[in-house]
């Protein structure tokens, strides 16, 4: 592919573009809090939209169309799953954490907020959930690598290896300069661009097919069954689709930015307009791979690359239906969606080292310049991990998120509701729960996940909850200011909820 093409300099432009807002952040990065919760200054528009970007990675473009495309919509439960999960985690975890986590002692990181919020002197489970972060972000960031490197591969004709380089670097580079106002900037911009892509790839691929009555002979041919969302499920299964939803307690990348928002207040307004952006989102990527079954039936000598990968679904659609210029923007919505999760896992991977590892045990004084030096290099670390598990090019985007997923949301899920909602939670009862839920779904996913066919969260997320309180009930009860500091958090939230009606 000639780099003269209109697609590839719409394209590149878009990378330059992120890269400056990275620069432009820089400035606005004085200390690590500024570095990793950017001040905690998000508006609801920005609180929305970053949380969204940074959920909804190269799967949604890639690997939910994939699946639709290639099971029809019996694979849609998984979006459904996800609509009332993410739904409940804003209602019930969203505020409430931003205020615990400045009450506790202004806490950065997750780890650092279990730290202060169970009274963990000894810092057990600062460890423990920061090992945990460190091993599933690992994957979850070799999940992007691999969306990333395929585009890139598709894109401009590259090798998958030096595809995978390039798409990295692209990403590392605002990370590693703007940290998480860069981060947060970038993802509003990214989810517009998303959000666009996923309403008219659809749209333009109806259109090309002709109207309903040959839409709809052309999916009868091709797949009898796709409309059927029931077709070839069993009732596992579709627990296990919905699981999904599940998983969004526990995840560190997302709960990050609730810990990021202005303010409770903002929380209300940020729920509906991040709801409102998923929802359209997830529709637009179902429609993508259902719609895409009928025009590559229409036209199976354009539908090579799909049938050897169907995850490349919603590229080809945009090669093939878009103007040059079009299909550089539409392209970069990919790209977005890989780069938006990407750098927020990596910083989230970052804070973790730097904040919980390298300040908690390493360099207890340490400046906040130097921490946020620390921080690039830790980003850099990580990235050349994700990197490493990338490189195998058969790896599926959608089973490595599926894994992460699962690994986050069993290990800490429980702990999060339940640090939010009970006082009388232990430290033990904490830390049994972070072991259980994550040797659960290791375990369950390397045994007995093909056997029974239940998506290993389920297990994983039950058994850490049943550990947590009966190990908390077995126990005596927390200090009084451990206690005390949890009340105080709660009293404020009520306060705060209270004076907005």
């Amino acid at each position: 592919m000639t780099f003269l093409n209109p697609t590839v300099i719409t394209f590149v432009l878009y990378i330059f573009v992120m890269v400056g807002i990275g620069l432009y952040a820089y400035k606005s990065t004085s200390d690590f809090s500024d570095y990793i919760l950017g001040g905690r200054s998000l508006g609801s528009v920005v609180t929305a939209l970053s949380a969204g970007a940074s959920d909804m990675s190269g799967w949604l473009l890639m690997g939910l169309p994939g699946a639709i495309y290639l099971s029809g919509l019996s694979e849609a439960w998984i979006a459904i799953g996800l609509v009332i999960g993410a739904w409940l985690n804003w209602l019930l975890v969203a505020g409430r954490l931003r205020v615990h986590t400045e009450v506790q002692n202004n806490s950065l990181t997750l780890p650092d907020y279990f730290t202060s919020r169970f009274g963990d002197k000894k810092k057990v489970l600062r460890i423990i959930s920061a090992m945990v972060i460190l091993v599933f972000f690992a994957i979850y960031c070799a999940s992007g690598m691999v969306a990333g490197a395929r585009l890139f591969e598709s894109i401009f004709g590259l090798s998958y290896v030096t595809a995978l380089w390039i798409s990295a670097i692209a990403t590392i580079s605002y990370v590693c300069i703007g940290g998480f106002l860069a981060i947060s900037w970038t993802d509003t911009f990214q989810a517009g661009l998303m959000i666009f892509a996923l309403i008219l790839t659809p749209i333009m691929t109806y259109l090309a097919i002709g109207d309903l009555s040959q839409f709809q002979h052309l999916l009868d041919t091709a797949r009898p069954h796709a409309g059927n969302m029931l077709s070839g499920l069993s009732f596992i299964a579709i627990i296990s689709s919905c699981a999904w939803g599940l998983g969004y307690f526990g995840q560190p990348h997302i709960l990050v930015r609730f810990m990021a928002a202005d303010s409770v207040r903002s929380i209300p307004q940020a729920r509906r307009i991040g709801m409102t952006w998923m929802i359209l989102c997830l529709a637009g990527a179902v429609a993508v791979g259902y719609i895409g079954i009928a025009y590559f039936h229409a036209h199976p000598e354009l539908g090579a690359a799909v049938q050897n990968n169907p995850e490349m679904i919603f590229m080809e659609l945009t090669k093939i239906l878009f103007n040059p210029w079009i299909a550089g923007v539409v392209l970069a919505a990919i790209l977005a969606a890989v780069m938006s999760t990407l750098s927020c896992q990596l910083l989230v991977c970052s804070s973790t080292l730097t904040e919980d590892l390298y300040k908690g045990f390493v360099r207890k004084h340490a400046s906040q310049n130097e921490l946020v030096w620390i921080g690039r290099l830790m980003v850099l670390a990580i990235s050349v991990l994700a990197i490493v598990l990338a490189f195998n090019p058969t790896s599926k985007v959608l089973g490595l998120v599926a894994y992460a997923w699962a690994g986050f949301g069993a290990a800490f899920g429980p702990l999060i509701i339940l640090s939010l909602f009970w006082k009388r939670m232990t430290l033990n009862g904490a830390i049994a729960g972070v072991i259980v839920g994550a040797v659960t779904v290791i375990v369950w996913k390397n045994t007995l996940a093909a056997s029974t066919g239940l998506y290993e969260i389920m297990p994983g997320f039950v058994l850490s909850f049943i550990s947590i309180v009966v190990v908390t009930l077995l126990g005596k009860a927390p200090e009084k200011d451990v206690v005390d500091r949890f009340e105080h958090a709660d009293r404020i939230y009520k306060d705060e909820m209270q004076n907005m009606k």
